[in-house]
């Protein structure tokens, strides 16, 4: 599924309809260009879950959590690492649902996990001239997902 998102303001209200409808236990994997609207569309996932701490990119801190919503949300950006770092931080303990509650778990820099979870929405952000295009490929139980405008 292809979605056009003409601005940044599009791009959040775009994460605010998946923070309002996907399931706790939904892993997104995020991939687009530095400033593409990864962050963007995290901090519109938060909102959509009634998140209303500050979201910034975790960019040194690798991991940020959140737990003021309607479920977890967990903001990963492995930009900095290589992937046997990433590796090595074991983050299916945030999907697994056994060290931690089951949330959203958003991954920016997704590209760099040598493995990836069972189910996952995939999203990739890309420039356009009139914007930005978002494409969702579901895998496994997200395989038929469908962002219902």
């Amino acid at each position: 599924m292809k979605t056009l998102l003409p601005d940044s303001e599009a791009t959040r209200k775009f994460g605010v309809a998946l923070g309002r409808s996907l399931p706790a236990g939904t892993v997104i994997l995020l991939q687009g260009d530095l400033g593409a609207g990864k962050t963007t569309l995290v901090q519109g996932i938060a909102e959509g879950l009634g998140i209303s701490d500050s979201i910034e990119s975790p960019t040194f801190t690798l991991i940020n959590e959140y737990f003021g919503g309607r479920i977890p949300l967990y903001h990963l950006d492995l930009y900095r690492l290589e992937p046997e770092e990433a590796e090595a931080l074991h983050l299916e303990s945030y999907w697994d649902g056994v060290e931690r509650d089951l949330g959203i778990v958003a991954i920016e820099w997704a590209e760099r996990l040598q493995y990836q979870p069972e189910n996952y929405l995939q999203i990739s952000l890309s420039y356009l001239d009139n914007g930005r295009q978002a494409e969702v490929i579901g895998n496994g139980e997200l395989l038929d997902w469908q962002w219902e405008h």
